[in-house]
C-alpha cells in the first residue's frame, strides 16, 4: 500500500480527494496545510485547532507547514522533502482543472521524489459538486471573494440550495478562488466538527492576489480541550 500525504485545505475538494484516494487503497495518514506565520491557513483564513480537529476525525496526523512572507515555494520544497525522506511516496491533490497550478505541483514533487496525485483532475465542476452533495461531505462556506459573490454567502451550507442561488458567473466548485469551504462532517469522520459560527470580517486582499475584499466566516469549536476521536 503507498504511503501518501494529501495537500489539505480542509475544504469539500480536499474532502472528496481524500475518500477517493482511500478508496482506490492509497494510505493516506499525513494531512499538509500551508499556513500564514499566525498558524492560520493560507486562504481559508481558519484556525489551528479547528483544522487539527477535523483531521484527526479523519484519522489523521496534521503537518502545519508556517510560510513567511514571500517564502512559499522554499517552504513547500522543503515539506515535501521531509515526507520523502519519512517514507512518503506519494502526494494527493484536490485541484480539479487549474493547469498553471499543477505546472507548479508537479514538478516540485518529482524533484523530491514524490508522485503527484489528482484525484479530480479534468472532471466535470458540476458533477464533482453534485456528489460532493450526494457523498454527504458537508461544509460551511468560509471564504467569499466579494467580486463574485457578496458576503452574505459567508457562513452558508454548502449543499443543493447554495448551487442553485449561486450567480451564473461563479463556478459551483468555487475553483477559480469564489469561494472556499471547511468540513465540518463527511462518511469516513469519526463525528463532525462541533462548531460555532461567529461573525464576518472583510479583509483586503494581499499580492500575489488581485485587489479585492475578502470576507471571512468566524469559526471556533464548541468544545476545544476535548479530543475529536471521544466524538465529543
Amino acid at each position: 500500500m503507498r504511503k501518501a500525504a494529501i495537500s489539505w485545505s480542509a475544504g469539500k475538494d480536499s474532502s472528496l480527494a481524500l475518500l477517493r484516494a482511500r478508496e482506490a487503497g492509497i494510505n493516506i495518514r499525513t494531512f499538509v496545510t500551508m499556513c500564514e506565520p499566525d498558524g492560520s491557513s493560507k486562504s481559508h483564513a481558519l484556525s489551528p485547532n479547528l483544522i487539527e480537529a477535523q483531521v484527526e476525525r479523519f484519522g489523521g496526523d496534521w503537518l502545519p507547514v508556517r510560510v513567511p512572507a514571500g517564502g512559499y515555494t522554499t517552504a513547500f520544497a522543503q515539506v515535501l522533502a521531509e515526507l520523502a525522506a519519512s517514507g512518503h511516496t506519494h502526494m494527493v491533490f484536490g485541484d480539479i482543472d487549474l493547469q498553471a497550478h499543477r505546472d507548479y505541483i508537479e514538478p516540485m514533487c518529482q524533484r523530491a521524489g514524490l508522485v503527484a496525485l489528482f484525484p479530480l483532475w479534468g472532471e466535470s465542476r458540476q458533477q464533482l459538486a453534485n456528489e460532493i452533495i450526494a457523498r454527504q461531505i458537508r461544509a460551511i462556506v468560509v471564504c467569499v471573494d466579494t467580486q463574485y459573490l457578496d458576503q452574505r454567502y459567508c457562513g452558508l451550507e454548502y449543499n443543493q440550495a447554495f448551487i442553485e442561488n449561486l450567480p451564473d458567473c461563479v463556478c459551483p466548485c468555487g475553483e477559480d478562488g469564489e469561494f472556499h469551504t471547511f468540513v465540518m462532517a463527511a462518511p469516513s469522520m469519526s463525528s463532525p466538527v462541533p462548531l460555532q459560527v461567529g461573525n464576518t470580517r472583510l479583509v483586503p486582499s494581499a499580492p500575489p492576489m488581485n485587489p479585492t475584499l475578502l470576507a471571512f466566516q468566524d469559526l471556533s469549536l464548541v468544545n476545544p480541550t476535548l479530543s475529536g476521536r471521544d466524538g465529543t
